[in-house]
């Protein structure tokens, strides 16, 4: 191991099939986390467990694709947000918003939520009807906006549950054939005539806004198709979009794990070669506590650390490092021995160099290839460790991890549920981190461990 350069060290990894693999693999996780680090908004990842922030989102929703492999559609969620607008000046003025779109699933929706945000002074009438692919039009509302004394705006969701809603589509769906007030309205609406089964085809739900003189002015306004499936991850209980945990616990898994190994892995290489390389009761001495430190049982530490200190994941981090760098300090302080004996560091001692020089310059540099497979192997190590403190509810709750993530899913009953989704992903992510991890450290740890060479 002394005698191998880098260059041999790095053409002997490159032959090897595992480490390669490792490669592969954590090159994907980086990209992974470069893209979400460049397109998930920042605010996305503070707003985690603000549930106002996924208000129009579906609770636990399935992934989308899973109507791949469906013969019967689910239908998935939508939100529409870029309205066809018009606007007719007269006494009485008015704005319209219509929104049009393709249903083509075999379901029906969970319900629908028109959201808006006006601006006027007085008190406008909104009206809103749906045209459904028969021809057929539905009034759905014809109600007066909150009066305003002076010009401001206004903020408002108008739900399908909502009692003038029910009671509109009620009085209307005779027409169909449907007894009054049997079925929910979104199902009425979505329903073929004299039939329980989704009229498949073009819908175009609209929005007037009548009001006297200047008229009103509509600033923001979307209309949200509730469904059973939303985006490439799903959803959970709390309406979170799960592609944006999982996208976001990569950065931070490799964060927690690359900083808890590189810095355990310093402080036990610079502890152990230096009670090596001093030895006497110097050595006897920094090696007795580090047999104390290595006696501790970290887990249990790790949670009244937890519990009495701060679940911060920067505090986290540390706790790990304290407890990380005994291991590599006992192996490093061995390899320091058998170093210090040859004759190019006995030379440098009798020249009068210092202690820190010789360690520096002469020492370490031969233990760096044995640093990186150390660095390699402890990542998995720490990125698990988090994953299992943030399962028990002893992690940083402001981070979307991927052990708190699992952690949620457990409080929330999703394996008695059967909500996969929630649970798989995460967890498969904590594997495959750990196996590239595992896969380079034991392709460097074949290459720089002579006994595993031979």
């Amino acid at each position: 191991m002394s005698g191998a350069t880098s260059g041999e060290i790095r053409d002997e990894f490159l032959k090897s099939k595992m480490g390669i693999a490792g490669l592969a693999i954590l090159a994907a996780l980086i990209a992974v986390s470069v893209i979400a680090v460049l397109t998930i908004p920042v605010e996305t990842f503070q707003e985690w467990n603000n549930p106002q922030s996924w208000i129009s989102y579906p609770k636990v929703a399935v992934p989308v694709w899973v109507n791949l492999f469906l013969t019967e559609k689910i239908p998935e969620h939508r939100i529409l947000d870029s309205p066809h607008t018009s606007s007719a000046q007269g006494e009485v003025s008015r704005t319209t918003g219509s929104f049009a779109f393709e249903y083509t699933y075999d379901g029906f929706p969970n319900d629908f939520i028109y959201e808006f945000t006006a601006e006027y002074s007085g008190s406008p009438l909104l009206q809103m009807y749906v045209i459904r692919p028969d021809g057929a039009r539905i009034d759905l509302l014809s109600s007066s906006l909150p009066y305003l004394e002076t010009h401001s705006s206004h903020t408002e969701r108008v739900f399908s549950a909502d009692y003038s809603i029910k009671k509109n589509v009620a009085m209307q769906s005779g027409v169909f054939d449907f007894e009054p007030g049997r079925l929910p309205p979104e199902e009425i609406i979505f329903s073929q005539a004299a039939s329980n089964e989704p009229l498949k085809g073009r819908y175009v739900f609209v929005a007037d806004t009548y009001h006297a003189g200047d008229g009103a002015k509509i600033t923001d306004s979307r209309l949200i198709i509730g469904g059973k499936a939303f985006g490439v991850m799903g959803t959970d209980e709390l309406r979170r979009d799960l592609a944006v945990g999982l996208l976001w616990g990569t950065p931070l898994a490799l964060f927690i794990g690359l900083v808890v190994a590189i810095a355990s892995v310093v402080m036990g290489l610079l502890y152990g070669v230096y009670a090596g390389f001093r030895g006497k009761k110097t050595d006897e001495t920094m090696m007795r506590f580090n047999d104390v430190i290595y006696a501790l049982p970290a887990l249990p530490f790790l949670i009244i650390l937890s519990i009495t200190i701060s679940n911060s994941i920067f505090v986290m981090a540390g706790f790990l490092m304290v407890f990380g760098w005994v291991g590599v300090a006992k192996v490093s302080r061995s390899m320091s021995l058998q170093i210090k004996t040859r004759g190019y560091v006995d030379a440098a001692v009798m020249m009068g160099q210092k202690d820190s020089k010789i360690i520096l310059r002469h020492i370490l540099p031969q233990l760096l290839p044995y640093a990186f497979a150390s660095i390699a192997i402890s990542v998995p190590a720490a990125i698990t460790t988090e994953a299992g403190l943030s399962f028990l509810g002893l992690g940083d709750p402001s981070f979307p991890t991927w052990g708190q993530i699992l952690h949620d899913a457990d409080t929330y009953g999703a394996g008695a549920r059967g909500l996969w989704w929630w649970i798989m992903p995460p967890g498969v992510m904590i594997a495959v981190t750990g196996l590239a991890f595992v896969f380079i450290g034991n392709a460097l740890d074949s290459i720089v461990n002579p006994r595993l060479k031979r």
